[in-house]
């Protein structure tokens, strides 16, 4: 009886909380009810009803995460301005319906509001829209590639030196064999020993996976706005399966045009489960790749130079295999980064990006 009443009081709570965040933004609109949505692995969202009829998404940014929230926000912000100049002959609300758009807060010039710890903000939520957690045909790829190219070709005026770095060197392959080359030091002689297959891989591909970077930082490759994490989910579609827009925002930051491609390809072509244990189970999928790739060079080839299109294909090699570099310098360092449900699953999310790159290098030929 006295833990229902607990239960009861905790959530009457949370809902006054919630409610009192809700109305501190300038949306016109008084709360009604909310419902959690459990969509994300980092930040907490929520459904918002409210008496004018008109839904929303209040968002609570995980702050341990992400330093800078208050860089962070803006970051959305000015991009989600940015491409709502390039509409100025469609009206506050037909926009509203297909882009992604936030709201300022009502006693701060800032558009996130600041309750104790904790930082906040409003999305107007668009209607009859869908995600998919995985792609199963060559349309959702293509309409995919179509909504990240879009994306991109709209962002590709913007001044990226405007935004901060929401993850420092998170792409930054140099940092990334540097963590790895420091924890080779440190490893157990058991957990070198399972890992040698995919050490020696890292170790000989070094080079290669390094010409993006070189040509980035010599300038030979334009630095842009990305999004920086561009799997499926992060796109909104129709009933029909057209796409509507790109969401979650979080990770708008400087980058180059092949994160944003090899990442939505790395996670759109694997044939398995990122964690499947059974590497003759996965296989890169080349058609939903032509698929992906048609879709996404009809809205942003002409924004690409010969440089940025030559190396597409690198794009996709090498984020796969910085993700595949990732698990394998957590699982050496002890699983502190990743949850894991197993002893040795860094090792085989690790193995299946390796093999997935592997497929992927051999189809392309």
């Amino acid at each position: 009886m006295e833990s229902n009443i607990q239960q009861d009081y905790e959530t009457n709570m949370k809902e006054e909380t919630i409610k009192y965040i809700f109305n501190s933004f300038n949306h016109g609109s008084n709360y009604l009810s909310h419902s959690e949505l459990n969509t994300g692995h980092i930040n907490d969202t929520f459904f918002v009803n409210t008496d004018s009829g008109n839904k929303y998404i209040l968002q609570r940014i995980n702050h341990h995460v992400f330093k800078d929230v208050a860089g962070l926000v803006n970051n959305k912000v000015l991009i989600s301005n940015h491409i709502r100049s390039k509409f100025s002959n469609v009206s506050e609300e037909e926009f509203t319906k297909t882009n992604l758009t936030f709201v300022k807060a009502k006693n701060t010039g800032l558009y996130y509001h600041k309750q104790n710890v904790d930082f906040w903000n409003v999305m107007v939520f668009i209607e009859e829209s869908i995600t998919y957690e995985i792609v199963k045909n060559e349309e959702l790829a293509y309409e995919g590639g179509k909504l990240f190219g879009a994306f991109l070709n709209l962002t590709s005026d913007f001044d990226a030196g405007k935004l901060i770095e929401v993850i420092p060197k998170f792409h930054d392959m140099s940092f990334r064999y540097y963590q790895f080359q420091s924890v080779l030091q440190s490893a157990s002689k058991e957990r070198l020993f399972k890992a040698i297959d995919s050490i020696n891989i890292v170790t000989d591909l070094k080079e290669e996976m390094h010409i993006l970077q070189n040509l980035k930082e010599s300038g030979k490759i334009k630095l842009r706005v990305t999004h920086n994490d561009t799997k499926i989910s992060n796109a909104l579609f129709s009933k029909d399966n057209k796409g509507i827009c790109v969401i979650d925002t979080d990770t708008v930051m400087p980058g180059i045009v092949h994160y944003d491609f090899g990442d939505a390809i790395r996670t759109i072509c694997n044939s398995a489960a990122e964690d499947e244990a059974n590497l003759d189970l996965i296989e890169f999928n080349v058609e939903y790749y032509k698929a992906y790739k048609k879709g996404f060079l009809e809205k942003m080839e002409l924004s690409l130079s010969s440089v940025e299109l030559k190396y597409l294909p690198l794009g996709a090699k090498t984020m796969i295999f910085i993700m595949g570099l990732r698990f394998l310098t957590d699982y050496l360092n002890n699983d502190i980064y990743y949850k894991i449900k197993y002893p040795e699953h860094n090792l085989v999310r690790a193995k299946n990006q390796f093999k997935l790159m592997q497929s992927f290098t051999n189809k392309y030929k």
